[in-house]
């Protein structure tokens, strides 16, 4: 495995956040000229010299092994998303990698069945960067329709963070927009080098501040199931289940499912934007929210 700027940018990241209480012990407490633990403390936690720390740091042309890879996650408090894209960035992002030529991402047609035969709750197949490849009928419905859209702007990321719309839908928008610029970040270490998410990373930094905080945060997201609470302009408020199901057969895809609960108020409102008059006046429609106060 060859060793990566991005690799040490980001131990250094989460070595910043980490405390002297939160690594458990009192002998790193004391006034602090630096956020976070010094590197000579985390080598010490970890269980190697403050030297072979450092050259982790700077990316230098080492080979940790797994064992030593694990204390440092350890000693830096990672949970198991933050590890995984902490051993991606080692495998994948060598500084000497060239652009990577990724494949157009194209979906089975079974798969499409599936989208349909699941027609009255919406969900989408998700690939590379969160594009939105294919989505059924409700999707369309709860969210937007990603097909009628230019191809770049196919993604759900981008349409959660740019788009009034989507501020307006997402009555928690920070969380869910922070959990997928999460996700975005997962993804660079898994495909560094990439021309199609350099650009979508270029153009979310342009236009959103939040982005652009959250992602020299370093945040990981790995979150494949959960709630997400909507106000749809439509049939109202809505609280919804999601799963996100990974494809052996294609590992860059996922199927995204919505639902709610049997009989719930959630259940009807999905009903009623199923069967009911789609064009009728907003329930209660909030105005578009503007993030960046832009």
């Amino acid at each position: 495995m060859g060793q990566s700027a991005e690799f040490g940018k980001f131990l250094k990241i989460m070595r910043a956040r980490l405390s002297p209480e939160d690594a458990g012990s009192q002998e790193y407490s004391g006034a602090r000229r630096v956020p976070g633990l010094r590197r000579e403390e985390v080598a010490r936690l970890s269980g190697v010299s403050t030297d072979y720390y450092t050259r982790l740091e700077q990316g230098r042309n080492i080979h940790p092994s797994r064992a030593v890879l694990d204390s440092v996650a350890r000693a830096l408090r990672l949970d198991a998303g933050e590890q995984a894209h902490m051993m991606d960035l080692l495998e994948h992002c060598a500084s000497s990698a060239g652009l990577a030529q990724n494949p157009v991402q194209k979906v089975r047609p079974a798969l499409r069945q599936l989208l349909d035969a699941v027609g009255d709750v919406p969900a989408m197949v998700l690939g590379r960067r969160a594009d939105v490849l294919a989505g059924n009928r409700m999707s369309h419905l709860l969210f937007t329709d990603f097909a009628s859209l230019p191809a770049p702007e196919r993604n759900l990321t981008r349409w959660i963070i740019l788009d009034p719309l989507a501020g307006a839908l997402f009555r928690d928008w920070k969380t869910v927009a922070a959990e997928a610029v999460g996700a975005l970040r997962m993804d660079v270490g898994r495909h560094p080098n990439d021309p199609q998410t350099n650009q979508l990373v270029g153009e979310l930094a342009v236009h959103s501040e939040h982005f652009r905080q959250w992602w020299a945060g370093h945040r990981v997201a790995t979150r494949s199931a959960g709630t997400v609470r909507l106000h749809h302009p439509v049939v109202g408020d809505l609280e919804l289940n999601f799963e996100t199901l990974s494809l052996p057969d294609d590992p860059d895809q996922m199927l995204r499912i919505y639902s709610a609960k049997a009989g719930s108020p959630s259940s009807d409102a999905l009903t009623l934007l199923n069967f009911g008059d789609v064009g009728a006046a907003p329930v209660n429609a909030p105005e578009p929210s503007r993030q960046d106060g832009t």
